[in-house]
């Protein structure tokens, strides 16, 4: 009797880890998607920027702020930085993807090692 008593005892104590384990990837799935998120917004903000930069004659006068000051910049510099930016943008929300898509994989297999250690549990129970 004590043998299965002390069994029981290592799987909640294995299903308490998972648990946690679990719990950790839940958050960082979280914070995964609040940066995506920002990401997100970001890229539609440079976008727009870009189109308004598009609809500008060659001669208009383009100024970045920087600071508390603004600095006037050359058109074709104003276009290539803000394209540079939404590569960089789309390239992290792709990289955050593929995390993301890695997290929930984990998150599907802690969850199934967990209800496979619940099954043992309750078998566990059962024949005591």
């Amino acid at each position: 009797m004590s043998s299965s008593s002390t069994a029981l005892r290592e799987l909640q104590r294995d299903l308490e880890n998972k648990a946690n384990d679990l719990s950790k990837l839940q958050k960082d799935i979280a914070k995964n998607h609040q940066v995506r998120k920002k990401y997100t917004i970001q890229l539609g903000e440079n976008e727009l920027v870009l189109k308004e930069l598009d609809l500008l004659n060659e001669d208009a006068n383009v100024y970045k702020l920087i600071g508390p000051v603004l600095v006037k910049q050359d058109l074709a510099e104003a276009n290539a930085n803000v394209r540079k930016r939404i590569e960089y943008i789309s390239a992290e929300l792709k990289r955050l993807d593929s995390s993301l898509q890695d997290l929930e994989e984990k998150q599907h297999s802690k969850r199934e090692a967990i209800l496979k250690v619940q099954q043992r549990i309750q078998a566990g129970k059962a024949k005591a």
